[in-house]
C-alpha cells in the first residue's frame, strides 16, 4: 500500500514540494511531463495536478494528502483538514487599486468592479465589512483588468509586489496570509494515516532544523556560566573542556530568528571562535 500525495503540477510551489520531500530522504523517480510518479525508498505515489483540482481529488479521495497553498483551500477547499503548516511559498492575498486612486478604507470598494479567480475569498471578506461589490471571475492573469477599463480594483496573490508594481497598481487591503500546507483527504483510510503519521515525523524533523542553526564557539571558563545563560539549546547546551586549560568549548541550537541577537550578546559576554552550522535534520 502507498500513500497517495497530490502537488503542484508547475511552479514554484511545485520546486519547494519536491525539495521537502527529498529533504525527508524520499526519491522521487519522475519524468519530464509525468501526471504521476513513485518513490523508490517510500511506499508513496505522487500525483501532479492543477493548483485548483486539488482540493476536489481531496475531497473524492482520489489522493489521500496533498502540500497545498493555504489560500486555494480557503477559497475551494474550507471543509478539508490542515494537518501541518510548511513555512514554505508564503504569499498574501490582497485588494489592489491603481496607484493614482486615493483609498481611506474597504468601504471604498463599495459598488465597484473587482476583478478576481478569488471569488469566494473576496466575497466573504467584503461581506465582513458590509461591502457590496461586483465581482468579476477572471482564470489568469487578473493585474490588467483595471488597465483595459474591466475593472477598478483586483484580488489577486501578492509575493514581492512587483507584478504590481508593473501594472502600476498598489496593495491597499490584505485579507489573508497564506503558506504551503499538508491537507488531508476526509477520506484517507486508517493504513494509510500510520503512514501519514511516518511522513508527518520527517517532515517536522526537516522544518525544526530549518528553523535552527548549530553553534559551536569557545569560552574562557571564569565567563562560562555568563555565556551559557544566554544560550537557549535543545535541553541545555553541551559543554566540554578545551585542550587549553581555563577555555571550554560550547555547543548548542540557535533558532534563526533570533541568531544574530545572541551571536552579538555572546560576543560581548566573552565568547570566541563562533562557529556555526547548518542542521540538515533535527528529530526531538
Amino acid at each position: 500500500m502507498k500513500i497517495r500525495i497530490a502537488i503542484q503540477k508547475s511552479g514554484r510551489l511545485n520546486e519547494d514540494s519536491l525539495k521537502i520531500l527529498k529533504d525527508c530522504g524520499i526519491s522521487i523517480d519522475n519524468g519530464k511531463d509525468q501526471l504521476k510518479a513513485s518513490s523508490r525508498n517510500f511506499p508513496m505515489e505522487v500525483f501532479y495536478l492543477r493548483n485548483g483540482d486539488i482540493p476536489q481529488y481531496l475531497r473524492d479521495g482520489v489522493v489521500d494528502i496533498a502540500i497545498i497553498g493555504e489560500n486555494v483551500l480557503i477559497e475551494k477547499g474550507v471543509d478539508i483538514a490542515v494537518t501541518e503548516k510548511l513555512g514554505f511559498s508564503k504569499c498574501k492575498v490582497s485588494l489592489a487599486i491603481p496607484k493614482a486612486i486615493e483609498y481611506s478604507s474597504v468601504k471604498d470598494f463599495e459598488g465597484k468592479r473587482i476583478a478576481t479567480s478569488y471569488p469566494n475569498t473576496v466575497k466573504n471578506y467584503l461581506k465582513g465589512k458590509g461591502v457590496n461589490a461586483d465581482l468579476h471571475i477572471i482564470s489568469g492573469s487578473v493585474e490588467i483588468a483595471p488597465n483595459i477599463g474591466l475593472a477598478d480594483a483586483i484580488c489577486d496573490i501578492v509575493s514581492s509586489g512587483s507584478t504590481l508594481f508593473k501594472n502600476n497598481l498598489k496593495e491597499v487591503e490584505v485579507m489573508l496570509k497564506s503558506e504551503a500546507v499538508l491537507a488531508v483527504s476526509p477520506k484517507i483510510s486508517e493504513e494509510r494515516k500510520v503512514l501519514l503519521q511516518k511522513l508527518q515525523f520527517r517532515i517536522q524533523s526537516v522544518l525544526r532544523a530549518r528553523q535552527s542553526k548549530y553553534v559551536l564557539l569557545n569560552a574562557p571558563n571564569d565567563k562560562l556560566n555568563k555565556v551559557v545563560a544566554l544560550l537557549p539549546g535543545m535541553r541545555s547546551p553541551t559543554v566540554l573542556p578545551l585542550a587549553e586549560e581555563g577555555w571550554s568549548s560550547v555547543h548548542t541550537v540557535i533558532n534563526k530568528d533570533k541568531f544574530w541577537e545572541v551571536i552579538d550578546e555572546l560576543k560581548q559576554a566573552g565568547a570566541e571562535g563562533i562557529l556555526v552550522c547548518p542542521i540538515e535534520k533535527m528529530v526531538l
